[in-house]
Parts: C-alpha cells; structure tokens; sequence
C-alpha cells in the first residue's frame, strides 16, 4: 500500500475534522447509526479525513477511539496537517495535549484538556505514521486539504510509514532553494527577533517578508504540505489565525480543479450557520458567497466537510452552551450525498 491508497467499493460516512471534540464524534457516530463497538447494520463504512487532533478537550481519547475502528472495523484514517505536525514535530498553537513544549500556553485557551503520558506518545507516532495521505476510487477522491495532480503524482508511489522521511526530503529540497535565494537564513532571523509578537494578537510585528515567502515556498515545493494544508500564496497583509500572525493565504484551488472525479476535503472551516454575533473565523471567507451545503469549484465537484467544531473551544471560554454551538461536526454520507451532523441536522447536499 502507498500513501495514495486505493478506497474498497460500499457506502461510506466521510467524517470531518474532530480536534479532540470526542463528545461530538461519540454523538455524530450514533446519529450514523454505529454501535458503540463501531460495526453499522448497513455495512457502511468510516473514513476520518484527518485533523483528529489539537485544541479540543481530549485528542487522546479521539485517537484512540479512531485507531480502535480503524484496526478492527475497516475505518479509514488520512493524515491531516496537524497529524502531519506532530509526526515532524512541529510544534503549534493546540498541540500541549502532547508536547510539553505548549503545554503552559495551551492552557490559556484550551484548558482543561487530556494529555498523552510521555510512555504512549511513541505509540501514538506510530499508528499515524502507518496512515495514508490520500483515498481514492472510480467515484470519489478524498483528501485532507487539496487535490493537485503534482502532488498526489509525487505520493503515489511512495509506501505507507514512508511520510516522515519525504517530509523532510522535501523540506530539505525547500530549504536548498531557499537558501540560494537568500531567503532561509532572514526566515530564521526573523522567527527568533519576532518569536513573542508572532504569537501576540495585540502587539503585531512588522510585515514580515521573510517568513511570507519562505512559507509560500514550503507549499508550492513540499507536495505533504500541498495535501495536507492546502494551496497557499504570499498574502497582500499580515492576518492574526490560529493564535500566531500569518503571511500566506489559503486560495480556492478548486476552482482550478478540472476533473469529473468528485474531491471531498476537509481543513477549511465551513459554517453551517452564520451568526453575526459572533465573530467569524476568517478562514471560512473561502464560502462567504457559497451555500453551506453545496458542493464547490469549477465543476461544482469538490465538497468541504469540515464545518468548524475545531473552534469550539470559544464557546467554552465564552460559558456558551455547546448545544447552540455554530461549530460542528459533521459527516457526507457517499453515495447518498447527504451530510449528518452532530446535533442531529440531516440534509441532502446541493
């Protein structure tokens, strides 16, 4: 088996990004009608289209819950960036629930959540890094991020447990480039001068050049980073997402998506329900003009599944009840076309 693994044929249930929302995923599992073992009268299946991770109450017991399905009931699992960050060990906003390193900041925002004992920490690394990138079969294409025929051909071949060595080929490739122009060594000076601002919503650094193309170059040259994080560009403006001051920006790649093959995706923060009230992740500007269940692009072929439950740490530093939450998890049941949420909202998409 390769990193693009072929996807057997019956209906499945696409389930979005989890971020450690084990509540949610318990009760969107019962409204697919999954036993508590994880078999479906229907013969149905699961595939988890990544980020099960990060910021959430309990990414262990997500983990955990998702790797029992996967060994013993045919689930499927693909990486997502986030798992992809911790098999580098890249150490971001949400990520304390694992790495020491976060731990204290993460508290501030995420707080109370489980941690992963140092002693199982090894064997977390290893179920996902024995995960596949991408799925795919005559009617349907699924991946965490985006679909680009560059990047899915530089994965293709290469085996299962294989991610964690082309990551860092092709970091290494990127940094060389960098590197001849000039480019690597400002990143670096400019991560250490400005490492507190980077992380400071009120106290913003200079717009940093440095960092906006070298990031830029890390998503054209390392087709992981392509996958699993989507197409990005050098932004016109330094914009605060994700607890850290951000140079590049996600564009809609699938408007440039030709082929009649169908792509469900999650990574980019659909809502299912504006509230003006709120404020609005700026991610999901992607479907400002795009209705919540439709599907997207250029041959209205690609579908985001991930509709925000990530963010739902908000409502519990805001005291908000979950039950009105905006964010949440959801799932496409394929090949029905229907997606099912956790809160119990079933529609057919558009």
């Amino acid at each position: 088996m390769n990193l693009l693994k072929p996807l057997a044929e019956g209906p499945i249930d696409i389930i979005g990004d989890i971020h450690g929302e084990i509540d949610a995923l318990q009760a969107l599992l019962d409204r697919l009608g999954y036993s508590a073992s994880g078999s479906h009268p229907q013969g149905r299946r699961l595939v988890f289209i990544g980020d099960l991770v990060d910021r959430g109450p309990d990414s262990p017991g997500v983990i955990q819950h998702v790797r029992e399905l996967v060994e013993n009931h045919g689930a499927e699992l693909i990486l997502g960036n986030h798992e992809l960050n911790l098999l580098v060990d890249d150490i971001k906003d949400g990520s304390g629930w694992f790495f020491d390193e976060r731990f204290e900041q993460d508290c501030e925002n995420y707080a109370p959540f489980s941690r992963t004992p140092e002693s199982e920490r090894m064997d977390v690394r290893e179920f996902l890094s024995r995960q596949p990138v991408a799925l795919h079969r005559n009617d349907i294409r699924i991946v965490h991020a985006a679909w680009t025929s560059n990047a899915i051909n530089a994965i293709s071949k290469l085996p299962l447990g294989t991610v964690v060595e082309a990551y860092f080929e092709w970091e290494e490739r990127t940094r060389r480039q960098a590197d001849a122009e000039g480019v690597y060594e400002r990143y670096l000076d400019a991560k250490e001068k400005w490492a507190k601002q980077l992380e400071d919503e009120s106290d913003p650094p200079p717009f940093l050049d440095a960092i906006a193309d070298y990031e830029a170059m890390q998503q054209t040259f390392n087709p992981l980073k392509t996958l699993t994080s989507g197409v990005e560009k050098r932004s016109e403006e330094a914009f605060f997402a994700g607890h850290r001051w951000r140079y590049s920006d996600r564009i809609n790649w699938w408007m440039t998506y030709s082929d009649k093959v169908p792509v469900v995706i999650g990574h980019y923060w659909r809502l299912l329900e504006k509230q003006e009230a709120f404020r609005t992740p700026r991610y999901t500007r992607l479907f400002s003009n795009i209705h919540p269940l439709a599907w997207h692009g250029k041959q209205h072929n690609v579908f985001c599944i991930d509709y925000s439950v990530g963010a739902r740490w908000r409502d519990r530093k805001a005291k908000q009840p979950i039950e009105t939450s905006r964010f949440r998890l959801a799932a496409l049941r394929w090949p029905e076309n229907r997606v099912v949420f956790d809160h119990g909202f079933e529609a057919y998409t558009k």
